[in-house]
């Protein structure tokens, strides 16, 4: 109860000192609460399950555990009414008042939420034509612009619309994100991937001076355009400059908030951002707080107030998108608005207007969307969130409930929905069915959630060098990038610690284990991209833990004592390098997501991807189970599906032609099934699609990988199911005839299609009113294509096209230049004939509408 009353707590000056300060101890006095109802659960379980609970007195052991809990519980109600005592002698009810938006019931339209990416190239024009002029200007040297101003004032935005209407005009092009946490040699080894360099399994040995040898190799004689944003030390560039400074074609555009940065570029090409004029500012607002009204016009009532919001941004498009997106969740009553603007002003007392418009963008949120604004903050600047994992970290928290009509997941869902609708969190891309796929922070932003989540008591950044006298009563950490300075000697000692977050770190395994076995609380553990090599046995006694993260590590194996996580909801142990499964693992009833699969090795490598986890023998005993990726096909699998009825996700690996109707008949059966992935045993193994005929609606990812014993696509999956298909991806398919005609038909929702090493006729036909909510279509390795047509009226809604290694095409596709909603094109490794053809046709110039080209 003591965490909603924080939750609920919202004042009408957060300003206050004394008041935080109250708050701050109610939360402290709640996260005690929270450990002593944990552990008294925890024992009271394990009670019941030796059936010990009458012989609970001849155990010496239970009567000191819960002598214990009595005594922490006597301890905490004294202190709570101490802190009640302090709040009627020091606070006055107004303080404490609810605040006056917090019950405006929030418009949730699907149209709303789905429309996620800001449209604020405002009052950029002139700076625009400039950047431009200088990007083509008769200098001797290479150039190098920089682009300077304070945080959120648009320099990324601008920088990015040069960009993507420029880059076309160079040989080779790279935007590269810097910031303050960067690597040099990974900086670099970005930079030649980018321009066409190596790929990424040939960069893993090379230092920074062979990488930038190579830079200056694949650089030679082009022609290229380099963005570096968002650079805070000037070595930062001048540690990889010498892989092109002497080049005369290179131009080098800098985006900084450091104007020792700036001042790397000639005077005469620094260009310092200022904020907008009021016109623009006000356009961009009215975008923002109106976008759904005819012309974004801001009613006639609301001007005044509108005029005098726009006047407290003083001009920073990040502050202007951030109160203009709070306000659209409003209704448009001048009373709403008004005390919004009372708040704003209250805000301003410490004269920091940005901070003072985020921090009303942040108070405004509820009591479960702050903390999951705030989780967002303990993971590394610039990070791209998965919303997969995103919500299930949520969900491992406790800040999604479920509800009558809905899992704890989908409400987590929305939440990020509504964060995103409110510019607090960065869409980076969507999926197939229009939601979120990965999304980040502002760095502005996350500089406010980070500030919160410490005052608040929330969770904690930090650096090893800080982390051992750090206060011990810390419920989340941050350790992102660190190096491992310790010893054996050293411990750390967190006992309320309830999140973990390591994100790429280099850690002995000692350091881990002495985490772990001194935080017996621990809800949550992400340690992806580490170079972790074991997991502590100590993991078992973490009686609390919900999610474990482990995702591309080196770990070999999981302890038998895994078996032990009677809440864990999440393993991820995806790309490791574990072979087999803990025996333990179907002991865990509450697991909801399994993603456990590793990569294949070289020789497999050209057909399969990744190979799946032997499936543990009593797997059906995990009946709370929705995501289970990757297992292996056998004779058991197919009763053990039957009673796995929660499932939505199921990758299945290694399936032999005699598994299928066995294993398909189950699949079909799962009511909730949305995404399916379907791999053979190897590149000739027949898989038999007749007995695929989903029950579920919900159905919309299908992924097969193998020859097809009906090579016509009569099957019910296309015959039954195809309408409710969005993402459909082929692999190693001998269909007869052109595979785009026989498709077409029955999959008219698609908005993504691959085809890849798929035999078929030599000309393909996209013809008239094909796939008409085609997003992606990616066209890899079919060597019997020598020709691709695409007739009016064809892929109305296509953004991306990507043929590649189609070693026989030797034509422009016919009627490319019809295709005006395109926004990448990849035409790679093609006949040899194809570049000239290119060339002569002029179709550089035809394809100018198209942002990024890769020929």
């Amino acid at each position: 109860m003591m965490n909603y009353a924080v939750k609920q707590i919202s004042t009408p000056s957060p300003t206050d000192v004394v008041v935080k300060g109250w708050i701050a101890e109610v939360r402290i006095l709640a996260h005690r609460v929270e450990d002593v109802i944990d552990k008294y659960s925890y024992h009271s379980l394990k009670l019941e399950e030796e059936n010990a609970v009458k012989k609970i007195f001849s155990k010496p052991y239970y009567v000191a555990v819960f002598s214990d809990i009595a005594e922490e519980i006597s301890k905490i109600e004294k202190k709570i009414e101490n802190v009640a005592k302090r709040k009627e002698r020091w606070l006055q009810p107004s303080q404490l008042g609810a605040n006056p938006l917090a019950d405006i019931e929030r418009k949730k339209s699907q149209d709303c939420l789905l429309d996620v990416v800001p449209d604020d190239i405002v009052g950029i024009e002139e700076n625009r034509i400039l950047l431009t002029q200088w990007l083509y200007s008769k200098e001797q040297s290479g150039i190098v612009i920089t682009v300077s101003g304070m945080g959120g004032l648009g320099k990324t935005t601008l920088v990015g619309n040069v960009y993507e209407r420029e880059k076309n005009n160079f040989t080779a092009h790279a935007w590269i994100v810097v910031s303050q946490t960067y690597n040099v040699v990974e900086l670099l080894r970005k930079l030649l991937r980018k321009i066409g360099g190596l790929e990424q399994t040939h960069l893993a040995n090379m230092d920074a001076h062979d990488l930038k040898e190579k830079i200056k190799l694949r650089l030679k004689d082009s022609k290229c355009l380099i963005v570096f944003d968002d650079v805070w030390n000037r070595e930062a560039y001048t540690q990889i400059s010498y892989a092109f400074r002497n080049f005369h074609q290179c131009c080098v555009i800098i985006t900084t908030r450091q104007e020792n940065v700036a001042s790397l570029a000639d005077p005469t090409r620094q260009l310092k951002l200022k904020p907008l004029e009021h016109n623009d500012a006000f356009a961009l607002f009215c975008r923002k707080a109106f976008y759904n009204s005819s012309g974004c016009r801001c009613p006639h009532e609301l001007e005044d107030l509108a005029n005098n919001m726009v006047v407290r941004c003083q001009g920073l498009p990040l502050a202007i998108v951030s109160i203009g997106g709070l306000l659209s969740a409003l209704p448009p009553s001048r009373h709403v608005w008004n005390e919004t603007y009372k708040q704003l002003r209250n805000e301003l007392t410490n004269n920091d207007h940005v901070r003072a418009i985020l921090n009303l963008s942040y108070h405004d949120l509820p009591g479960d969307l702050r903390n999951c604004f705030c989780y967002c903050s303990l993971f590394p600047e610039d990070y791209q969130f998965s919303r997969d994992s995103l919500v299930r970290l949520w969900v491992a928290e406790g800040f999604s409930v479920q509800t009558q009509q809905s899992t704890s997941e989908e409400v987590a869902d929305n939440y990020l929905r509504e964060l995103i609708q409110r510019n607090m969190i960065e869409v980076v891309d969507q999926d197939e069915l229009g939601r979120v796929s990965t999304c980040k922070m502002h760095d502005l932003v996350r500089e406010l959630a980070l500030s919160v989540a410490k005052e608040e008591k929330f969770g904690f950044a930090t650096d090893f060098g800080t982390m051992v006298k750090m206060d011990k009563s810390i419920r989340r950490l941050s350790s992102c990038g660190w190096k491992d300075k310790t010893s054996p000697k050293d411990k750390i000692e967190l006992p309320r610690l309830r999140t973990l977050v390591a994100v790429g770190i280099n850690a002995s395994p000692h350091l881990l284990s002495s985490v772990l076995s001194e935080s017996v609380y621990l809800t949550a553990i992400e340690l992806q991209d580490s170079e972790l090599t074991e997991v502590p046995t100590s993991v078992g006694n973490l009686f609390n833990l919900r999610y474990i993260g482990l995702r591309r590590t080196n770990i070999k194996s999981l302890p038998e004592s895994i078996g032990k996580l009677s809440n864990l909801h999440t393993l991820d142990i995806k790309k490791t390098k574990i072979e087999k499964l803990p025996r333990g693992i179907a002991k865990i009833k509450k697991l909801r997501h399994l993603l456990a699969d590793r990569y294949a090795d070289e020789k497999q490598s050209e057909f399969r991807y990744f190979i799946g986890m032997q499936a543990p023998k009593d797997l059906a005993n995990l009946n709370e189970l929705q995501t289970l990726e990757t297992v292996q096909a056998s004779i058991e699998l197919a009763a053990q599906l039957r009673k796995l009825v929660q499932l939505r996700s199921v990758w299945i690996d290694n399936i032999r032609c005699a598994d299928c109707g066995n294993i398909f008949s189950a699949l079909s059966k799962l009511p909730f099934l949305s995404s399916l992935l379907l791999s053979a045993s190897d590149k000739n193994e027949a898989l038999c699609l007749e007995a695929l005929k989903p029950e579920s609606e919900n159905l919309h990812r299908l992924i097969i990988r193998g020859c097809w014993a009906d090579k016509t696509l009569d099957c019910p999956i296309f015959h039954d199911h195809g309408k409710n298909l969005k993402y459909l991806a082929l692999s190693w398919c001998n269909l007869c005839g052109d595979p785009l005609q026989l498709l077409a038909p029955h999959v008219p929702n698609l908005t993504y299609l691959r085809l890849n090493r798929v035999s078929s006729a030599r000309t393909l036909v996209l013809s008239a009113g094909c796939f008409p909510h085609l997003k992606t279509l990616e066209l890899k390795n079919m060597n019997d294509v020598n020709n691709l047509e695409i007739r009016d009226g064809a892929l109305p809604q296509i953004e991306g096209l990507y043929v590649v290694t189609l070693p026989n095409l030797n034509k422009i596709p016919q009627g490319l230049e019809s295709l005006r909603s395109l926004k990448k094109l990849w035409l790679l490794y093609l006949h040899q004939d194809f570049t000239s053809q290119w060339n002569r046709y002029g179709m550089q110039q035809k394809m100018q509408y198209v942002p990024e080209l890769h020929i």
